[in-house]
């Protein structure tokens, strides 16, 4: 009987898509109108992984003065408008990931984010790869995001297997993919995943 091929659990942002940068910008035109920003090095090192709320929070306790989370959380309403207007435009899934989705006929797929579905299931349908995960966990359908090992054990219950390969670039994505007992790829950016994945599963 021929070996199952492994399931693969993919993050979305800085994995299958190179959104950060579009996540920064979306941040920084939403926090101008209270004199309010953050540098890109320190939206990488502090913020990528993390909740929306979490990363409020944390900008709001370093930011001169201090701002409350009552305060912030209202902007994340037109932030997350700005980025959904912006990735609709297309292209934040490069041709190679694309191709290398369609050439995983066999596996088991699906997504992990701790972004909402709302802002995710849009565009994976707009990119037009939606149809080829079995799976999708977004931030809004468990109880504790990552670090936490629930979203990748919700994915691997929901494609009815007890193990995968996880694709993440965050600490916290990686910590909860360790946590759930998964494989590990590390991603330092989304142009590697083409090459990372095929390397792993022997393909050309």
């Amino acid at each position: 009987m021929p070996q199952q091929k492994p399931a693969i659990l993919f993050d979305f942002d800085g994995v299958l898509a190179d959104t950060e940068p579009i996540h920064w910008e979306c941040w920084n035109a939403a926090l101008a109108p209270l004199g309010m920003g953050v540098t890109w090095q320190d939206y990488v090192d502090h913020c990528v992984g993390i909740s929306d709320r979490e990363f409020l929070e944390t900008l709001g306790r370093v930011a001169s003065p201090p701002r409350g989370i009552d305060e912030l959380w209202p902007l994340y309403p037109q932030k997350k408008k700005l980025f959904r207007d912006r990735v609709l435009q297309g292209g934040v899934i490069i041709e190679e990931t694309r191709k290398l989705l369609n050439d995983l006929s066999g596996h088991l797929l699906a997504v992990v984010t701790s972004s909402s579905k709302w802002e995710i299931e849009a565009i994976l349908q707009n990119e037009k790869v939606l149809h080829l995960f079995q799976a999708t966990v977004y931030g809004d359908e468990v109880a504790n995001l990552k670090p936490h090992p629930e979203p990748y054990l919700t994915a691997m219950a929901r494609l009815g297997v007890t193990h995968a390969i996880t694709l993440e670039d965050s600490g916290p994505g990686k910590q909860s993919a360790r946590a759930a007992g998964c494989e590990l790829i590390e991603v330092n950016h989304a142009s590697e995943v083409p090459d990372l994945l095929r390397r792993r599963l022997a393909l050309t």
